[in-house]
């Protein structure tokens, strides 16, 4: 497994490519993604989204429609793809498939594993390939998601964070922002994130 990063647009949001079997999937394109995407895959089967914020998903439909492939974004987040509150001129986009909640996955022989984490937003979810586990806005290097947008909820942050320290095992973290980290490395700063939030 390969997995292409470039960060996208004014906030530095990353959109990955990752390539296994001689397919792509394209999580998380933002601002202005189309071109590099376009660049970038060989033989595209899907994109998906870690949640619904308009810097992640600026160029899904115009990916969707130039590549004729579905799109995946957590169920809870749907809204956000036609009503930014940050990004009033957002182009609109229509996910085929509304994941809802905790879901494994089959997608083109690959096998998926997303996992709900609300808190930074609704559906806010980690997307777990391979040994990989994409994070979007839920956890960073040794950092979170903010908490003080609309539509975040901090007890719901604090629940998340809760589950997401008692993953028993470890997996190199690709966040939408930033730099890699681990989910063991993460999971140690787990206590000092629900006493400062």
């Amino acid at each position: 497994m390969t997995i292409q990063a470039e960060p996208m647009g004014a906030y530095q949001t990353n959109c990955y490519i990752v390539s296994t079997g001689g397919k792509d999937i394209i999580i998380d394109p933002g601002v202005d993604a189309t071109s590099w995407v376009m660049q970038h895959t060989t033989n595209p089967v899907a994109i998906l989204n870690t949640h619904g914020h308009f810097d992640h998903v600026w160029s899904n439909q115009e990916l969707k429609e130039k590549l004729n492939i579905p799109l995946y974004t957590p169920k809870d987040d749907v809204f956000l793809l036609q009503n930014s509150t940050f990004m009033p001129d957002l182009p609109h986009s229509f996910p085929d498939v509304e994941v809802d909640g905790d879901v494994e996955m089959d997608i083109e022989g690959i096998a998926v594993m997303f996992r709900h984490f609300p808190g930074h937003c609704p559906g806010c979810s980690t997307i777990e390939i391979g040994d990989a586990m994409f994070s979007g806005d839920f956890i960073f290097e040794n950092s979170i998601g903010r908490v003080d947008f609309p539509y975040s909820d901090v007890n719901a942050m604090k629940a998340s964070l809760k589950r997401f320290e008692t993953i028993p095992y470890d997996k190199t973290v690709y966040p939408g922002h930033g730099g890699t980290t681990t989910i063991a490395n993460e999971q140690r700063n787990v206590p000092y994130w629900l006493r400062a939030i």
